[in-house]
């Protein structure tokens, strides 16, 4: 005998979404571990790279530490080059920062030659750094100062004609000059120099940079106090041409008072013409009068 009641499984429309709910959950489970090991291929991608160690070499300015009131330090260049090794991240924010230093100690040591060990300082702790030089030669010297004359010296005395530079002068007679005891004692003069162009027509008035020379015109190494100074170049012109204009002026005056005189004579000429002509007719009212009181008397 057939049983009459089917269970709930025994229809097909219902095995069928059944059958397509789990194909969909089978679809999102699949695309969704995918996407979450793609995403952990990348983190792990990103760590790495960051994590990765990096190597590069930076130019940064050497540092030296002496006691400058009392020596002068020669010899040690101005940069040296630093290679710093480490993670990636962190070579590339120290070499955009380059919140670090290298230095030279020479707070030790006293007058003379010698050799010394650079180092890094501020570095992090996870990098590693190699310098280049790693060691420097330096000299040391006692610092001394002297007082030396200054002197102006010109571009040119020749001028266009008519002109003449005269004596230049410095605001300053002296100056003081400091600096390694071997150069200053080499200092012979201090010199200021003053370009005179060749057309001047007036007295000049510069100031100049000054400049510490030996004996042999070399400058020297030295500091200046202080390290420019107001010149005056005299421009006045020369005897010939001055007479010309005294000249040109006595002539212009002496036209004026010829000019003057003769507009005097020609008032005068005229005054006496009225003069003459005045009396004239004076005459002859005179006359007139004597002719009436005879024929009166006749």
């Amino acid at each position: 005998m057939k049983n009459d009641k089917l269970g709930l499984f025994d229809h097909v429309w219902v095995l069928r979404i059944v059958s397509l709910i789990l194909a969909i959950l089978l679809f999102v489970y699949v695309t969704g571990s995918k996407s979450s090991d793609t995403r952990q291929s990348s983190q792990n991608g990103q760590n790495s790279a960051l994590m990765a160690n990096k190597t590069e070499t930076l130019k940064i300015p050497l540092e030296v530490e002496s006691n400058s009131e009392k020596y002068v330090v020669t010899g040690y260049p101005q940069y040296v080059k630093i290679k710093i090794t480490g993670p990636s991240a962190l070579v590339t924010t120290t070499a955009n920062t380059q919140n670090f230093k290298v230095t030279a100690d020479l707070t030790n040591l006293g007058v003379g030659k010698h050799e010394v060990r650079l180092k890094a300082s501020g570095l992090n702790k996870e990098l590693s750094y190699s310098i280049n030089p790693a060691k420097i030669k330096v000299n040391i010297q006692s610092r001394n100062t002297a007082t030396v004359p200054v002197e102006v010296r010109l571009s040119s005395k020749s001028l266009n004609d008519g002109y003449r530079v005269g004596t230049p002068k410095a605001a300053l007679e002296k100056v003081q000059i400091t600096g390694a005891k071997s150069e200053v004692q080499q200092v012979a003069k201090v010199i200021a120099y003053v370009n005179v162009p060749k057309n001047t027509q007036s007295t000049l008035h510069r100031t100049v940079t000054l400049q510490a020379i030996n004996e042999a015109g070399q400058t020297m190494n030295v500091v200046i106090m202080p390290n420019t100074v107001s010149v005056t170049v005299p421009i006045s012109q020369t005897a010939s041409n001055s007479k010309d204009s005294s000249s040109t002026s006595d002539a212009s005056s002496t036209d004026t008072q010829s000019s003057t005189v003769s507009d005097a004579d020609s008032e005068s000429s005229s005054s006496s013409k009225r003069s003459s002509a005045g009396s004239s007719v004076g005459s002859q009212v005179n006359n007139s009068s004597v002719s009436a009181s005879e024929n009166s008397t006749k």
